[in-house]
């Protein structure tokens, strides 16, 4: 998946659900800048993979563990990373347990030929109403921003922001404030996230291009 989605070199890639023990390989996959942010702890450790390779659409994440994860082109240059927990009150027990999930929401300072922005990435909880309210706590974290890019699963359909470019149909949105957006975003057709029968993520990417 990350070799596909990377292979024409662009500037920005936001992932979600990235299995914890994939985030050490990122950079080598991709040849990109990577910076990633926890979401759920792997339980089983060095066996998580094992297991869950035995049935990956039962036990998704539920063993590996999961991440948000940044990717950014090597050419441009790379400053702080923030995290935000937008649910913060899970009980961390809870959360170690695997029972429930943490919502977050990374920030990464990018500087892109000479313009310096945020590139930000979440991924909002299933349901509606705490989604919702987890997207407003991740534009109050973008507050300061003057130009910036906020992308990834908010998990509620065609979800605007505040301040922010319109958004499109569906649950993954790339949307942006204080930046030109050249081509709307896109999601992919399933003929172009496919290597030979085999579908490489259940979610389409979102692709757009932003001057």
């Amino acid at each position: 998946m990350v070799r596909l989605i990377t292979a024409d070199a662009p500037d920005v890639v936001a992932l979600q659900e990235v299995p914890l023990w994939a985030t050490r390989k990122l950079e080598a996959w991709s040849g990109m800048t990577a910076a990633s942010a926890t979401a759920m702890p792997a339980r089983l450790g060095p066996l998580a993979r094992r297991v869950t390779d035995l049935d990956p659409v039962r036990f998704r994440s539920a063993f590996t563990g999961q991440a948000n994860a940044l990717l950014v082109n090597p050419h441009f240059d790379v400053g702080d990373h923030r995290r935000l927990v937008l649910n913060p009150g899970l009980r961390r027990r809870r959360w170690l347990l695997g029972r429930e999930q943490r919502r977050v929401c990374q920030a990464l300072a990018v500087e892109a030929r000479g313009v310096e922005l945020v590139v930000a990435n979440l991924h909002a909880s299933t349901s509606p109403r705490l989604a919702t309210r987890e997207a407003v706590r991740a534009a109050d974290f973008l507050a300061d921003a003057e130009r910036c890019i906020l992308c990834g699963d908010f998990n509620v359909p065609n979800h605007s922001v505040r301040g922010f470019s319109e958004p499109i149909d569906g649950i993954d949105q790339v949307l942006v404030r204080g930046l030109s957006v050249d081509r709307r975003p896109e999601a992919w057709p399933k003929a172009r996230r496919s290597v030979g029968a085999r579908v490489l993520s259940d979610h389409a990417p979102v692709e757009a291009v932003i001057g």
